[in-house]
């Protein structure tokens, strides 16, 4: 059970908002940060401020003791084999763009297959068709259910024995629908392709085994999960990282330089050119230590839970839809919905005067609201800090919206 106090580590929180408490319903966006990661960036560049790697005095093998050290906790919060396996990046969009620029165009052909959902990310999406028309490969979607699940037989009939790529969200930053990515993976594999996986949205919430996934390549961000901003993991086989170029040259991805050719250094430095993001390592293995010590099973019982009740609240309000499936179990804490004859920026704006954030437009995914047939949407997205009260709140506030709106 996520503690009552929970609360009490997170500064940001103890503030408010236009003369009201602040409730912080935009996780999905962005997470707020412990005291234990502030106060870890904070002894960064108090105490060990130096460059990893390249010197031999004292501050200089601190920083490099810590910034490794972060690369092991989270090889083992997602249990990849080695540390080899893990490249820090600047985020999410990142790591999936090198795969996309390495892997892909060494990879793809005119006539191969890229598939994906309806469901994804700009940033899991554009890079994918960037390598289609640069390859004249095919960009193809799986078909969505109604509710915005995934089924195993739209997803048999999207991939073939052409399809090179499998690119799928772990879970939605939408509909917060939870993809059965192991199980994807798996038809992938029968085929040939590589399982791409973008954890986002899915990593900061539930527990991740990448070796249990089978997956080929995850790409997640720190910042969603307690963690700096500025600072992502790319977690790919070493069987294929091994094989990928690099895709930024400079400082620290060398091993000989000559006159006219290099050569690359060893994993992961391969992949992590010039001055790394040192400090938000540090702050990211901070994040890692505080999730853990909550536990990620705890977490996510406690997201099905607020989605369950956040689900029933908001359906008592006349003229509001909600997106997604309806089973909390399948879905992250968060629920994305509209009302009747009031765009979600108003929304948002009323909410906001009342000391609640939410995110307002299409979040990204242009082509899920193309699929949903709406412009945008409101979204209210918990994570371990939230609690019943706040979506009591959430709703007076969405009741107060609608009552204003219709009468002006």
């Amino acid at each position: 059970m996520i503690k009552d106090d929970i609360r009490s580590y997170f500064p940001i929180l103890n503030q408010e908002i236009n003369g009201n408490p602040l409730i912080y319903l935009d996780s999905a966006a962005t997470s707020q940060k412990p005291i234990q990661v502030i106060e870890s960036l904070k002894k960064y560049y108090e105490f060990d401020n130096s460059n990893v790697h390249r010197g031999v005095h004292t501050l200089g093998n601190r920083a490099t003791d810590e910034y490794e050290g972060a690369r092991e906790k989270v090889r083992q919060f997602i249990n990849a084999k080695s540390t080899e396996e893990i490249i820090f990046t600047r985020g999410t969009t990142t790591g999936l763009n090198m795969v996309a620029s390495s892997y892909g165009r060494a990879n793809v052909s005119e006539g191969d297959e890229i598939v994906i959902t309806y469901m994804e990310h700009h940033s899991n999406l554009i890079p994918w068709q960037q390598l289609a028309k640069a390859t004249k490969a095919t960009l193809k979607y799986i078909e969505l259910e109604a509710d915005g699940t995934l089924s195993m037989d739209e997803v048999k009939k999207a991939i073939t024995d052409r399809t090179k790529i499998v690119a799928i969200t772990m879970a939605s930053n939408v509909l917060g629908t939870i993809n059965d990515v192991k199980a994807i993976a798996q038809v992938a594999h029968q085929h040939g392709a590589v399982m791409v996986v973008d954890g986002a949205q899915g990593v900061p919430h539930m527990k991740t085994d990448v070796q249990d996934l089978d997956c080929d390549f995850l790409a997640f961000s720190g910042h969603k999960m307690c963690g700096p901003t500025g600072i992502g993991v790319l977690y790919g086989k070493k069987e294929h990282l091994l094989n990928m170029e690099p895709v930024e040259f400079g400082g620290e991805m060398i091993n000989f330089v000559g006159l006219q050719d290099s050569t690359w250094a060893d994993l992961p430095a391969k992949f992590e050119a010039g001055t790394p993001i040192i400090a938000g390592a540090i702050g990211l293995g901070a994040a890692i230590d505080f999730l853990n010590e909550i536990g990620m099973d705890e977490i996510i019982a406690h997201e099905h839970k607020l989605a369950k009740y956040a689900f029933e609240n908001l359906s008592t309000v006349e003229g509001l839809t909600i997106y997604g499936p309806q089973n909390p179990e399948i879905r992250t804490g968060l629920v994305t919905f509209n009302i009747d004859d009031v765009h979600p920026h108003d929304l948002a704006t009323a909410l906001d005067s009342n000391g609640i954030a939410v995110r307002a437009g299409h979040h990204c995914a242009q082509p899920l609201m193309k699929w949903l047939e709406c412009v945008a949407t409101a979204r209210a997205s918990f994570y371990l800090y939230n609690d019943e009260a706040d979506i009591d709140e959430l709703t007076k506030g969405v009741r107060f919206a609608k009552e204003y709106f219709a009468n002006v």
